[in-house]
């Protein structure tokens, strides 16, 4: 290892060279307190930028042990560290000049949820801190302007450094709150299965957003307050008791006007399978995390799957226990999310009839007079939502604004009355005598096979070299397939589509083919992720690239939505 006095030197050996000699500067090289780490050069000042990183010593980063002991903790620590070394990085980004990205300083950018990612990681034995970062080394057009790098490197970085990774500089108390509320958020969730809930939100959680393209809480909301009857209460390690909605498992309706927040509510639930920041309004917003929304996904590839619970004789004669197509109804594409979402472990799905096919949901009394039973091969959702909880203990929540046909079936059900829920099961129930429930099924469906094993791609057998691209949190591409992840909805950062990229080409090096199910690929993607992390995943520990982890549900929906996958 070299000595920052080393780099200082080799700066002003190569200024006002061509940009390539740059190269010279990777390595690893001591500073006072910390090792930076040059990984990955630039080809040239309008090129991606340089990728770096910081390694700082348990001893001396010096944080308390039980602030990252349990995974929870950790991961919200990491998430903080991340920040606090944005917020620093911004003050000093683009001072130093050049053309292109010179000047650049970046850290992965967070949002509301609290996710473990590549760019900030603590060692939970040494206390060891690494944090990843880009920046753009500065030039004159493309010939190297070393002063301006040294600048950055001896001046702005150590500066950041010093705020953000070293305890003694910390807020001490944030950082015990931020490491509290992990502590306590994992609780409830916890607590969830024990309770017989699949969620709990929290009396007083602000739920809307200030705009459709802001996640950040609405000013002047109305908070959230539980009905009477469905309000529990729990006795938090930190923040004492707190009281909110719990959500039964079983089937829950969510009804009321539009715009008076059903949507809103199913929303929260959704991204409640993550942990969020203080001051988000969703802290206690607490989704069992196995949890999946559910929807209509027109044009998805279905490759395989056994969809003959709600699928069966179609006039074609096509096999429905391993359904195949590339260019799926929305009805199709519906039942085999649902389907999947089994084959990924949910034990809630989320529905908003908004966006879910209306065939699949329900076929009312009079079509049903018109158009016999027999003569229809879709079995609607509704004929089977109560078969999904009793028989494989898969519990739905819907929200529903024009169908009453659900009261008969549903074992509660809330009304948002201007953002207010209100417990209206009994009454609902009253009203729905005076229309005949839907004639049900009279046998439950055989009982899904989840045995799909791919083989491996012909065009990468004994290919090295896999390329891989991300479209923000839309798609992600391999090679010449693109992976379409738009309605993968509870994805909420694109460098979890860039996880779900190298989740793909490493199982297309080393998973896919022979007699490996894809439950067993996703299987030992997560044993792979769990023994050498997110980095593992990447071809060096030198290339190290941006992810944050997806849950594994997500990563069973990109495989299943993977054209390339040969099944």
């Amino acid at each position: 290892m070299q000595t920052s006095t080393d780099l200082r030197n080799l700066l002003n050996r190569i200024d006002h060279r061509g940009y390539p000699a740059y190269k010279d500067t990777k390595g690893m090289y001591q500073f006072p307190g910390y090792v930076l780490s040059i990984d990955h050069v630039q080809g040239d000042p309008f090129a991606a930028p340089s990728k770096v990183s910081v390694h700082v010593k348990g001893a001396q980063a010096g944080f308390l042990p039980e602030l990252y002991c349990g995974a929870h903790q950790r991961i919200a620590l990491q998430d903080e560290l991340n920040r606090q070394f944005g917020r620093e990085a911004g003050k000093f980004a683009f001072q130093a000049k050049g053309s292109g990205k010179s000047g650049l300083i970046s850290v992965s950018r967070c949002g509301q949820e609290v996710l473990e990612r590549t760019a900030c990681q603590i060692d939970a034995k040494t206390g060891d801190v690494i944090l990843r970062m880009e920046i753009g080394f500065p030039a004159n057009g493309r010939t190297i302007n070393a002063r301006e790098l040294e600048k950055i490197l001896f001046d702005f970085l150590p500066r950041c450094v010093q705020q953000a990774l070293f305890y003694k500089n910390c807020d001490k108390a944030r950082l015990r709150k931020i490491c509290d509320l992990a502590e306590d958020q994992q609780y409830i969730r916890e607590q969830l299965d024990k309770m017989g809930l699949v969620a709990f939100v929290a009396n007083g959680a602000i739920l809307p957003r200030e705009s459709g393209i802001s996640p950040r809480p609405m000013k002047g909301a109305v908070a959230f307050e539980s009905p009477k009857e469905m309000e529990v209460m729990m006795e938090l390690p930190h923040k004492g008791v707190l009281k909110g909605m719990g959500i039964p498992k079983g089937i829950t309706l969510i009804v009321g006007g539009g715009y008076h927040g059903k949507s809103t509510l199913l929303k929260a639930l959704e991204l409640g399978v993550y942990n969020h920041i203080a001051g988000d309004g969703r802290e206690y917003v607490i989704t069992d995390a196995t949890a999946m929304k559910i929807r209509a996904e027109d044009g998805r590839s279905i490759k395989k799957t056994d969809i003959s619970m709600f699928i069966n004789d179609l006039p074609n004669g096509k096999d429905t226990r391993g359904f195949y197509t590339e260019d799926a109804s929305g009805s199709t594409s519906q039942a085999a999310n649902v389907i999947e979402s089994m084959e990924a472990g949910a034990k809630t799905l989320l529905i908003d009839e908004d966006t879910s096919a209306t065939n699949f949901m329900i076929r009312d009394e009079l079509m049903q007079r018109v158009i016999h039973r027999d003569m229809e091969p879709i079995t609607p959702f509704i004929d089977r939502i109560r078969e999904l909880y009793q028989e494989y203990g898969v519990s739905t929540v819907i929200v529903a604004g024009s169908s009453g046909a659900y009261f008969h079936i549903a074992d509660h059900i809330v009304q948002m009355d201007r953002y207010v829920p209100k417990e209206i099961t009994a009454m609902a129930k009253k009203e729905a005598e005076g229309f005949p429930a839907l004639s049900g099924l009279e046998k439950p469906a055989e009982k899904p096979v989840f045995t799909r094993c791919p083989g491996q791609n012909r065009e990468y057998r004994g290919n090295d070299r896999i390329k891989m691209k991300t479209m923000g949190r839309e798609a992600v591409s391999i090679n010449r397939e693109t992976i379409d992840l738009r309605y993968v909805e509870q994805l909420v950062d694109s460098e979890q589509v860039s996880a779900l990229g190298y989740c793909i080409r490493y199982a297309e090096k080393h998973l896919f083919g022979g007699r490996t199910s894809v439950r067993d690929v996703v299987r030992k993607l997560e044993e792979k992720i769990a023994r050498d992390g997110m980095a593992g995943l990447c071809e060096s520990s030198s290339s190290v690239a941006a992810l944050a982890a997806p849950r594994p549900q997500e990563i069973f929906a990109c495989v299943n939505r993977y054209r390339g996958l040969v099944l």
